[in-house]
């Protein structure tokens, strides 16, 4: 009897567990930049049948007691100076350093929330092929620091959907990091790049000898 009241228990425990929380990962990997372009999958990219709404964002976030969806938790996780959290999670004040154009934002309106390796692109790359509840997973992602970042609404709606192919940060001397955040979080979801893109990569990366990957791929 108590054996079956315990069974009963795990399973109304597991049925309340969030579903868009990520698959357990794998050990964190930290390869060289130009080593771990080489890691990438190479594969040729489609568009075919793709729908941003296929991608639900923004969720509760990580800690959906909080009040805060998504963009709110990474805005609050990435403040230099910290805002204030009114109801319904309302931010006021706060500052930001916008890494892309370097630039500091001192509101939260003026912040987009960019995915790094942006849905269009994802979906191109295998996300396709992904269940709903994965592509929610990587629309939230906020295991890895890199997947999701704020930045200025002008250089977010610069990049758009393009891979560092097309477009790289306007301020050049963070493309070394640039770079090696999008290859991070292509290895971690184990999206493949197109042959384009991969000497794209190559070309920045050879230019960064002392730049690192870390990721943590997601099963």
């Amino acid at each position: 009897m108590l054996k079956a009241v315990l069974r009963g228990l795990a399973a109304a425990s597991l049925a309340v567990l969030p579903l868009t929380v990520p698959a357990p990962t794998h050990a964190a990997e930290t390869l060289p930049l130009a080593e771990a372009v080489t890691r990438l999958p190479v594969g040729t990219e489609s568009r075919d049948g793709y729908d941003r709404d296929a991608f639900r964002h923004w969720n509760t976030g990580a800690d959906p007691s909080d009040g805060c969806n998504t963009r709110a938790e990474v805005l609050l996780s990435e403040a230099v100076e910290p805002p204030t959290v009114g109801p319904g999670c309302r931010l006021t004040g706060g500052r930001w350093f916008s890494y892309y154009d370097q630039v500091w934002v001192t509101s939260a309106s003026g912040l987009d929330i960019d995915h790094m390796v942006p849905l269009a692109e994802s979906w191109d790359s295998g996300a396709s092929a992904w269940t709903a509840q994965r592509r929610e997973a990587y629309a939230n992602d906020q295991g890895a620091s890199t997947s999701l970042v704020a930045v200025t609404a002008r250089s977010n709606r610069s990049k758009a959907d393009q891979d560092p192919a097309r477009w790289l940060p306007p301020a050049t001397d963070v493309h070394c990091r640039y770079i090696a955040e999008w290859v991070a979080t292509k290895l971690r979801w184990s999206l493949t790049a197109d042959e384009t893109e991969v000497a794209a990569l190559r070309e920045v990366a050879g230019g960064c000898p002392g730049q690192s990957v870390t990721y943590e791929p997601v099963a």
